[in-house]
């Protein structure tokens, strides 16, 4: 393997474990300074989720005010009110807590805060100049890997996503506690999963140049512990070995991806979340068939979903040649998302056929992620993509 120049950055520390969410609590309020703006999402107030951790930051934080107006695919609005309310306390740091709504406004809520710089300067890759506030991430979701990324994405207007891709917005601490996970529905489980895996596997074959060989490990581990785990997970959520596995394997995809960004799964997914209100990881998990098989006909990039075939389906025949194994790699990838219940087409979320070419042109404006896709995907292939996939 030709070894190419990269760099790799991600977040400096990591604390896994159950109940580590509290038992964490005073070295997060070191790190985090007197006032504490803690941003999260009414479900998880309501669930009393965040209450254990709440209660162990009121014993050293003598200020800790809480945001809890985050919501799915959160808004240019929701990300200056939760500034606002950080600059009410005068804010020393930032907690995420939730799944990666919460975490995305975190990461920029403590730039802005930090640095007070312009966010419309701040879009795009590596133009955020900070500082930021400390921050910390806790995930209650094992999809997005968001505790790990330097990337926060917010919609700007009606249906348009903008992000911050800058290594200034990763957090200082992740706190993985798998306890947080327990509760999670069954659906939400399967579609932050399968994000999950989205991740390791278009990181795997990104073209981006700073692709590289901790990425690819990191994706090889990371799919190694959701294929093993997801089913699980979904079919019997207590089971806190398979929580585990599943946080785990987000957060290695999330490094993974983090350093060899991901692609046109992705840049076909934003409209039909940014448009129809589907979920993230269930957006991708409905393209995700669809643009392997596109992507596929580059025989190198057949040959690369072929070397991850056996981490994720053990009993696929090896021997048979790239482009055979990579087709059973696609079609057990179908196959694995229908046996957790997740919708198979557009047309199961309400999605109009008509409303695929308005799709298409929206995903044109994902540059950052279609200079990614090992192969050149044009708006006429996203509307093919679209329309098999309806």
């Amino acid at each position: 393997m030709s070894l190419n120049n990269f760099t790799f950055n991600t977040t400096p520390g990591i604390r896994f474990g159950s109940g580590m969410s509290k038992l964490c609590a005073e070295e997060v309020s070191k790190k985090l300074g007197p006032n504490i703006l803690f941003i999260t999402d009414k479900d998880l107030m309501s669930l009393k989720l965040t209450e254990p951790t709440l209660i162990e930051l009121r014993k050293s934080s003598p200020t800790l005010e809480i945001f809890q107006d985050v919501e799915a695919d959160p808004s240019i609005k929701t990300l200056l009110n939760a500034i606002e309310a950080g600059k009410k306390i005068n804010a020393t740091g930032v907690i995420g807590f939730g799944g990666g709504s919460s975490m995305d406004i975190a990461k920029l809520t403590s730039l802005i805060l930090g640095s007070n710089e312009n966010i419309d300067e701040a879009w795009g890759v590596s133009n955020a100049k900070g500082p930021r506030l400390p921050l910390v991430l806790v995930p209650t979701t094992a999809g997005t890997g968001s505790e790990v990324t330097p990337i926060s994405i917010i919609t700007v207007g009606e249906e348009e996503k903008k992000g911050v891709s800058s290594s200034i917005i990763l957090p200082d601490i992740a706190i993985l506690d798998p306890d947080l996970t327990i509760g999670l529905p069954a659906h939400t489980t399967a579609a932050t999963g399968i994000d999950a895996m989205v991740h390791a596997i278009e990181g795997y074959t990104s073209a981006n140049k700073n692709n590289n060989p901790i990425s690819k490990m990191l994706g090889i581990e990371a799919l190694k512990l959701l294929a093993g785990s997801i089913e699980k997970a979904v079919f019997d959520g207590s089971d806190i070995e398979a929580r585990g596995n599943m946080l785990i394997g987000a957060m290695l995809a999330g490094k993974s991806f983090a350093n060899s960004p991901v692609a046109a799964v992705h840049a076909l997914a934003y409209p039909i979340g940014g448009t129809f209100h589907v979920s993230h990881g269930l957006s991708n998990s409905l393209v995700l068939p669809y643009v392997l098989r596109f992507n596929s006909i580059d025989s190198k990039t057949a040959k690369n979903y072929a070397e991850l075939a056996p981490f994720i389906f053990p009993e696929i025949n090896i021997d048979q040649g790239s482009q055979a194994v990579c087709k059973d790699f696609i079609d057990q990838l179908e196959v694995l998302s229908k046996k957790i219940g997740l919708p198979q087409k557009l047309r199961e979320v309400n999605i109009p056929k008509d409303a695929c070419k308005k799709m298409a042109s929206d995903a044109m404006k994902q540059t950052r992620l279609l200079v990614n896709n090992p192969r050149e995907l044009t708006e006429n292939d996203a509307l093919n993509i679209y329309e098999a996939a309806w």
